[in-house]
């Protein structure tokens, strides 16, 4: 959903994804404008931190 948070479902297809790609262990990065609601990731950014780094602060 376009609404809903980054969820353990969300992270199982970005594995599926990364492994289709390469077998290199690449950082799962999640960027999602309502949240993340599972563990496991590298990191992930909101809107918030993506203005931020926009703008240069």
């Amino acid at each position: 959903m376009e609404n809903s948070s980054f969820d353990s479902h969300d992270l199982a297809a970005l594995h599926e994804y990364r492994a289709a790609v390469t077998d290199d262990p690449v950082p799962l990065i999640a960027v999602s404008r309502s949240g993340v609601a599972c563990a496991g990731l590298q990191a992930a950014y909101g809107p918030e931190e993506l203005l931020t780094a926009w703008r240069g602060n």
